[in-house]
């Protein structure tokens, strides 16, 4: 029975065998794929329809596997490809059942599909293949339900830890297509039966009945060999009792050999503690000489720190080398236990009082310094009081560098001291500083105004709010009216020793200003004061930047944009400030919050720099409003040399603050000039000619110009000059619109010209389209103005010609004219007679005469002007003439006076004049 069994097994195994050579040849080896298991299915509780699920993997990398159903051909013996999943979609495997067989199991892909295998030995055959499957291709992402976890474990190698996945390629050995041996050996076996293929349970039962044969002779050759079974029986007994033996022996050499260990145990105990105590010595020694070499102060050292001279160069170094070594001995990282022991206590003791006594020390001297080197600045400083200069601090400072690595050393040892230190400099010094620079821009504001005490009076800023205004008031006079050509001046009167006069500059003033008058030389003087004052402070600034660096060892970086020092860290913030940041043992402060304690010092220490330049600037822009001009340009060269040499420095910051001012008091200015053209009056008595505030911005731009001549706020200028020339060009067709004993088209012609003269010699580029809109303003009101006036002299022709126009517009011809009533020839005639060559002349000189009237003498156009009526009129001729000869033909008629009469009367006319 078991015989036949097991030939039914081999019979199936055939069966499938060749099933699947089958399938590999004619369905998976075309599409590049190897076939590596397959089992008979049909689909659960539905009618039996036989088919094969396969596992297939492709040959060519990456690999993909699929599972595909494969179904067989109703009309014959060959299979198709029905459908196929990637093994990628499939999310569960469900054997149904893991303690009992059954052929059903489901696999879960999109949906559930539910199959039942033709036997229990080819369910778990597939299942253990897409197992392994899954651990070598995707990383055990299937999830196995109800499955044998000794299948599962059946299909990994005994003895091995690792994976499919992480395994070679012979754990799918059993998958492997046919080589070619076993290939030919399978196609001899199934020629030699014909129904192999067609019959397959035909050639089943063949197999069996051949292998029950092979059975039988099996069992007969087990038979024959019992003898010798039973003699290799007895040689294995032999072979045992030789073991026991052997085992008795090994026995009795164990006990002699636990016997010697236990002795050469009891001998390496002992080498043991011998090898301890011996490190322990050695580790005691390092331990001993570690606190001895680097907890050890000389004597030298410590004499330098409690008694040296920190007055000489050389007890400075000693004091310094000195403060170092002993920084050096604080700072020793002790090893764990070092600080149980009494004299490393008693050492590190005496470390923090010599540390203490010598802090204490350096404190008290340097403050005495300070004191003493503001006493003898102090003392050297009535010798700058008439120069316009600044006392030099770098002896001073020089003085004080010798200190700079003792001040690092307290500043790393003793903070408070340092912050101690650090706010008494600020202090000493700000004072200083403060006395110098009230007294140097007492100096600048003596020399701007050339006054001495009483001078000082008025050059004492900021006043109050009424004293502002009354000298205000004072400066721009009480009127600012204009009657006909001239103007009040605006004028103040400062009291001096030689009562000298300063002019409050405006358009209006300029206009009505020789070059003589406008003092050329005080506007110099100013500019060079300014500019030796702003000289002073730069370097003034950035010495005493650059000592409080290196002195108190502070880092300068630029500062982030938007950053700003609060009044409370100016106003006795700084120690606080210094504090926070210095205030843990291990805090370190950073480039930037050290770059704005630097800050914070500089800005107390000249905490009036800004105020008195305030002051001074408002002082220029009293005595003439147009130094505005001169502060503006220096003042901008000199932010923008500070801001390359350091943005963030206090010098850029402060000049960067004042130049607000000076920018704000300039577009003040700019403004006041055209409120003042804006209030401009015009006699009506006489006529207006060029406008004041015309001429005043000819004279502004010029100075403008030889001040800005390369400036680097050229923008400021150019808006400056846009809003001026609007406000002029408005304000002159203002005038020409009010103005009642000159015409309309002569005050634009003539102020229009003027611009454009100015314009055009000047050659601002920012004003190329005023300057073309000048020119065509004026050549427009030329224009209009001639025609307006040669309307006059030859009036009744003028009107006739007009009517004669008329009545053609209207379509009459030209030649049917004649034929009116009140344009026939004789009307013509009549007309024509009326003006001889001598009413003619007659009129032109009246004319001439009216137009020299009008026209001022300044601009220089009455020639001009004549000329340009000498050609209108001869247009105007020969327009009468060719009507004449058009609507009147073959009449005869012409004008008593000829073009060369026209050119004689305006020559003859030009000349007697």
């Amino acid at each position: 029975r078991l015989s036949l069994s097991l030939c039914g097994s081999i019979a199936e195994a055939y069966r499938m065998t060749a099933i699947k050579h089958a399938l590999q040849r004619d369905i998976f080896t075309p599409n590049d794929e190897r076939l590596l298991s397959i089992v008979n299915v049909c689909k659960a509780g539905k009618k039996k329809k036989n088919c094969f699920l396969c596992a297939t993997v492709t040959t060519e990398r990456p690999v993909q596997v699929n599972v595909v159903k494969v179904k067989k051909s109703d009309k014959g013996d060959f299979y198709k490809r029905q459908t196929a999943w990637i093994l990628r979609d499939l999310a569960v495997v469900d054997a149904k059942d893991a303690n009992k067989e059954n052929p059903e199991f489901d696999l879960h892909f999109e949906k559930v599909y539910k199959w039942l295998a033709s036997s229990i030995a080819e369910k778990n055959s597939f299942i253990t293949c897409i197992w392994k499957l899954n651990q070598r291709y995707l990383r055990k992402k299937i999830e196995f339900v109800n499955v044998s976890s000794q299948l599962l474990e059946e299909s990994v190698p005994s003895g091995e830890n690792q994976s499919v996945a992480g395994g070679d390629e012979e754990s799918l050995d059993e998958y492997q297509e046919l080589n070619a041996r076993e290939e030919q050996d399978i196609e001899i076996m199934m020629d030699g039966c014909e129904y192999a293929i067609s019959n397959a349970e035909a050639f089943a039962e063949k197999l069996s009945s051949e292998l029950q044969v092979l059975d039988g002779a099996n069992i007969q050759s087990i038979m024959a060999s019992e003898k010798q079974v039973n003699t290799l029986m007895q040689l294995l007994d032999e072979a045992l009792k030789e073991v026991d033996q052997i085992e008795y022996k090994l026995s009795s050499y164990e006990e002699m050999l636990q016997s010697v260990k236990e002795q050469m145990d009891h001998i390496s105990q002992s080498n043991d503690l011998i090898q301890l105590s011996n490190t322990n010595n050695v580790k005691l020694l390092e331990e001993i000489e570690f606190l001895v070499n680097y907890l050890d102060l000389s004597k030298g050292h410590i004499k330098a720190l409690t008694d040296g001279d920190l007055s000489s160069s050389k007890g400075i170094e000693a004091c310094t080398n000195a403060a170092e070594a002993l920084l050096q001995c604080m700072n020793v990282a002790l090893r764990p236990g070092h600080e149980e022991l009494h004299a490393v206590r008693q050492q590190q003791q005496q470390f923090r009082d010599l540390r203490e006594q010598f802090a204490r020390r350096l404190t008290n001297h340097l403050n005495n310094v300070f004191v003493q080197q503001g006493h003898d600045q102090s003392s050297s400083l009535a010798q700058h009081s008439v120069e316009l200069t600044l006392p030099k601090h770098l002896p001073f400072h020089r003085d004080l560098l010798r200190y700079a690595k003792l001040m690092e050393w307290l500043k790393n040892t003793d903070r408070e001291k340092y912050e101690g230190l650090n706010k008494n400099y600020v202090d000493y010094i700000s004072r200083l500083y403060e006395r110098e620079i009230k007294e140097f821009f007492e100096v600048a504001k003596i020399k701007m105004t050339g006054t001495s005490k009483e001078g000082k009076k008025f050059a004492t800023l900021p006043r109050k709010e009424s004293a502002v205004k009354q000298d205000i008031e004072s400066l721009h006079g009480s009127s600012g009216k204009l009657t006909g050509s001239t103007s009040s001046l605006n004028k103040l009167s400062v009291q001096g020793s030689g009562n000298r006069r300063s002019q409050s500059s405006s358009l209006l003033d300029m206009g009505n200003m020789s070059a003589s008058d406008l003092d050329v030389a005080d506007r110099t003087k100013f500019d060079k004061i300014f500019e030796q004052v702003l000289s002073e402070l730069e370097p003034l600034c950035l010495a005493e930047q650059d000592f409080i660096s290196k002195f108190f060892k502070l880092q300068q970086s630029p500062a982030l944009p938007g950053s700003v020092v609060t009044d409370s860290e100016v106003d006795g913030g700084l120690p606080s400030r210094l504090h926070n940041l210095l205030g843990d043992k291990f805090a370190v402060p950073s480039e930037k919050e050290e770059a704005s304690i630097i800050r914070s010092m500089m800005i107390k220490v000249f905490r009036c720099i800004e105020p008195e330049l305030n002051n001074l600037i408002s002082l220029g822009d009293k005595i003439d409003s147009f130094n505005s001009l001169y502060m503006l340009v220096k003042m901008s060269h000199h932010v923008w040399t500070a801001e390359n040499v350091d943005p963030a420095s206090f010098l850029s910051t402060t000049l960067g603050n004042v130049l607000v001012t000076v920018k704000r008091n300039f577009d003040k200015c700019i403004w006041n000039q055209m409120k003042q053209m804006e209030d401009v009056k015009i006699s009506k008595k006489s006529k207006v000619g060029i406008l004041p505030f015309v001429r005043g911005f000819e004279e502004f731009a010029e100075l403008a110009e030889s001040i800005f001549r390369s400036a680097e706020r050229r923008g400021d200028l150019d808006k400056a000059y846009t809003k001026l020339i609007r406000a002029v060009y408005n304000n002159v067709e203002k005038v020409a619109n009010e103005s009642q004993k000159t015409p309309r088209d002569v005050v634009m012609m003539e102020n229009f010209h003027h611009i454009f003269s100015t314009l055009s010699r000047l050659k601002i580029a920012c004003l190329e389209t005023e300057r073309r809109e000048a020119k065509h303003k004026y050549t427009e009101h030329l224009q209009s103005y001639v025609i307006y006036s040669l309307g006059q002299p030859l009036e009744k022709l003028n009107h006739f010609f007009e009517g004669i126009e008329a009545r053609v517009a209207q379509g009459i011809r030209e030649e049917e004219v004649s034929y009116q009533l009140a344009f026939n020839k004789q009307e013509l005639r009549k007309v024509i007679k009326e003006y001889p060559g001598k009413e003619v002349k007659k009129g032109l000189d009246n004319l001439y005469k009216k137009v020299d009237k009008h026209l001022c003498e300044e601009e220089n156009l009455l020639q001009v002007m004549w000329h340009s009526m000498q050609d209108e009129f001869i247009r105007q001729y020969k327009h009468f003439e060719g009507l004449i000869a058009r609507c009147y033909p073959g009449s005869g008629i012409t004008m008593e006076f000829t073009i060369q009469d026209i050119l004689e009367y305006f020559s003859s006319i030009a000349q007697s004049h």
